[in-house]
């Protein structure tokens, strides 16, 4: 068998250069506290990546936050295609059936690591984002650096910790370079994909949408025709705070 080639089934895969890195001593793998990511004991900077590793966890977690407290459609077909996202990467990895590095962990999920689906997972989400930002939340009265700094920012933002959370993978030795790197292949495409199904073939029906009777029992929302729906938010409950003080006010005169 070749030294890089695919390992038989239950097996890991071999990596060049570290044939014998641990023949004298295996590292000894801790958990983070009521999870399942493990870091190299002592190793501060690994603890500071497995925390970063979490990032997709604590992205669902705000996804569920979003949808009980908003209920808005978008932010519904967002959390679809990341959905999907996960079940490409599913069908993925047991086509292609490449193993893990060898490296020890005593808890994984997934025997198969190509692609990564943490990377994917990521490089999907900052590809929505990205374009959410700069398509959907346009403002069409200013376009100039200083009121859209939060946008750039935001977009360098996701990109970094796209960036850290696939070297994170690599460096707590859960995937090779090579995984890490096709799941970035694999989620920044279909992020493109999903968010142009969404902006071209779903949103138009959205108003229709939020006019089901079940739709309108749960309050869900459509906010398509809001061009910056943020800055509306904020100045509808600025309005709406300011009113109800002035009346407020008026009754305690």
């Amino acid at each position: 068998r070749a030294r890089l080639g695919m390992a038989a089934e239950g097996e890991c895969l071999p990596v060049w250069g570290e044939e014998n890195l641990y023949s004298d001593q295996t590292p000894r793998w801790k958990p983070i506290s009521l999870t399942h990511v493990e870091y190299e004991e002592g190793d501060l900077i690994g603890k500071g990546l497995a925390w970063c590793s979490l990032t997709p966890v604590f992205i669902l977690v705000g996804f569920g936050t979003l949808l009980l407290f908003r209920r808005e459609l978008h932010t519904i077909s967002f959390l679809a295609g990341i959905l999907l996202n996960e079940a490409v990467n599913w069908v993925l990895k047991h086509l292609i059936r490449e193993p893990r590095p060898c490296r020890g962990h005593s808890v994984v999920f997934s025997e198969y690591g190509m692609p990564s689906s943490h990377a994917q997972f990521m490089w999907f989400f900052s590809t929505y984002i990205i374009l959410f930002l700069y398509v959907r939340l346009h403002q069409s009265y200013t376009s100039t650096l200083l009121e859209n700094m939060w946008k750039h920012l935001t977009a360098v933002g996701v990109f970094l910790l796209s960036m850290l959370v696939s070297y994170s993978r690599v460096y707590l030795r859960y995937h090779t370079a090579v995984q890490v790197a096709a799941g970035a292949v694999a989620g920044i495409p279909l992020g493109m994909l999903w968010f142009a199904v969404v902006q071209l073939a779903l949103t138009p029906w959205f108003p229709m949408i939020a006019a089901w009777p079940i739709c309108e029992l749960f309050m869900v929302r459509d906010s398509t025709l809001i061009p910056n729906i943020l800055w509306f938010e904020y100045t509808a409950a600025r309005a709406e705070a300011r009113t109800r003080h002035r009346k407020l006010g008026t009754k305690c005169q």
